[in-house]
């Protein structure tokens, strides 16, 4: 059967204007507070003042005394339009993360309408995005994981509709009778999706490092896809086909495009005298070389962030006391206390009240992990439910990597990208208790009433949670009542 995507257009559109508008109140209200006596909480204090020197610098941090300049300038770059707009506070160094926040939800709401073709559980995705407390904190604080996660998903969304788009064009071949005109297939003509998911993934990788994983990942992703599109319309060479039709201009869209992106974000440092190591030739390195100057100190440049990382470990006695590995990250087990007040605070009816703002998950989704891991795992791989394969290569490509150097220091927020697809992946399984097969009429209403009633759940969590996650200020005896496990302490 030919199916190419959702075909319920005004109503998908009505969802995402729903959606959106919950997502931008809940993202923007009191975007300014919380602050550190007006500056930046917690890693805020890198990533603000870096943008703000952005701007008065030509696009370009000159003073590697002035903070950690170890990631690349792509995010900073986004933060630096809200410092532009609104001056240099908790509105402008926050809005450009808020934006993207609006769009992170956004996004999900529609690759899952897409990949269910059902515009109800996109927009059950919407809200559950929304209500998820890691996206929310991540899109509301000043470091550099919400860009990097807008990046991510919009690149997976990108292949999606390559996916569909592909599958659209040899269907066309199958009807015009060119399927088998050689062995591996027909030419699917340029794929303008999936260049797009490559210079998306290259503003991830401009962003942080982290976004090398999810080309690395995304790429075996959009083979398979080829791969599974030969095979379904009868090509009778369809891996050899891949190999010959696809392989090339993949390694040219998920390999060139993301390093050309990647090497375009430093070109405010390439036209700079001042950058960060600009001009190491004839200093720290020597003047023969096969690359251009500019190249070798870059190239430099990136081996001093990459010593800086590598030597971050707790082995050589760096240790912080809201770090956490990688097995705590899926249930939220660690989560990452931004700032806290608890000194003469006014504003909950106490003598002393409490706020804070803490990177947490929101427990009815989070703590259900597990299951929905094994769950998603066994429609991947016994019912090979392609729908919960891709997800699941979205939430490894976030996740997997950082067991390679367990030793390095690491924290929650490098959880923020897994986020998106554990939602996707709950909102696949309520999609199957909605529209299980071979449901009587009662069995559909208590489907219904089971998802009613864990969205429902997911909600009221968040809003008991909102505190938290917001630094309102609540008394010392809620404080501790929002302390659900002794390692959120």
């Amino acid at each position: 059967m030919a199916d190419f995507g959702p075909l319920d257009r005004l109503q998908g559109w009505a969802m995402t204007a729903v959606i959106t508008a919950l997502a931008a109140i809940t993202r923007f209200l009191n975007l300014r507070s919380p602050t550190d006596a007006g500056t930046p909480i917690f890693d805020e204090k890198h990533y603000a003042p870096q943008a703000f020197q952005m701007l008065g610098n030509h696009g370009v941090e000159d003073n590697p005394g002035y903070g950690l300049v170890v990631h690349p300038p792509m995010g900073k770059f986004l933060m630096a339009i809200g410092e532009g707009i609104f001056g240099y506070n908790g509105l402008g160094w926050r809005f450009g993360g808020a934006v993207c926040g609006v769009v992170i939800v956004v996004l999900v709401a529609r690759i899952v309408r897409r990949i269910t073709r059902s515009t109800l559980i996109g927009g059950i995705a919407g809200l559950l995005i929304i209500a998820d407390g890691v996206s929310f904190v991540t899109a509301r604080t000043a470091l550099l994981d919400v860009f990097l996660v807008v990046f991510v998903v919009a690149a997976f969304g990108a292949l999606i509709v390559d996916r569909d788009q592909m599958r659209e064009r040899m269907h066309v071949a199958l009807l015009e009778g060119r399927i088998d005109e050689t062995r591996w297939g027909p030419r699917l003509g340029v794929r303008w999706w999936r260049f797009g998911a490559g210079v998306l993934l290259g503003l991830a990788f401009a962003t942080k490092w982290s976004g090398l994983y999810f080309i690395l990942f995304f790429t075996l992703l959009t083979l398979a896809f080829d791969v599974a599109a030969r095979r379904h319309y009868r090509v009778p060479r369809p891996w050899v086909g891949t190999l010959r039709r696809d392989f090339g201009p993949t390694v040219y869209a998920m390999g060139l495009i993301p390093v050309g992106v990647y090497l375009a974000s430093y070109g405010p440092w390439f036209a700079s005298e001042t950058g960060v190591y600009r001009h190491e030739e004839g200093r720290t390195i020597g003047l023969d070389g096969v690359m251009p100057d500019a190249l070798r100190s870059l190239w430099h440049y990136m081996y001093s962030v990459y010593t800086f990382h590598s030597q971050l470990t707790n082995a050589a006695g760096n240790h912080h006391p809201w770090e956490s590995k990688p097995w705590t990250w899926p249930m939220s087990l660690r989560p990452v206390l931004y700032a806290i007040d608890q000194q003469d605070v006014a504003g909950c009816g106490a003598q002393s009240c409490v706020k804070a703002v803490m990177l947490v998950g929101t427990p009815a989704m989070w703590f259900i992990a597990v299951p929905v891991l094994a769950w998603s795992l066994w429609r991947a791989v016994v019912k090979r439910d392609w729908r919960y394969g891709v997800v699941l290569v979205g939430y490894f490509a976030g996740y997997l990597p950082w067991f390679a150097d367990i030793d390095r220091q690491m924290y929650f927020f490098y959880a923020a990208p897994m986020a998106p697809f554990m939602v996707m992946a709950i909102a696949l399984i309520l999609g199957d208790v909605l529209y299980a097969p071979r449901q009587n009429a009662e069995r559909r209403m208590l489907g219904l009433l089971a998802v009613c009633f864990y969205v429902a759940l997911v909600i009221t969590n968040f809003a008991w949670l909102y505190p938290i996650l917001t630094g309102l200020p609540i008394s010392q005896s809620t404080w501790h009542m929002q302390i659900w496990l002794p390692s959120w302490r």
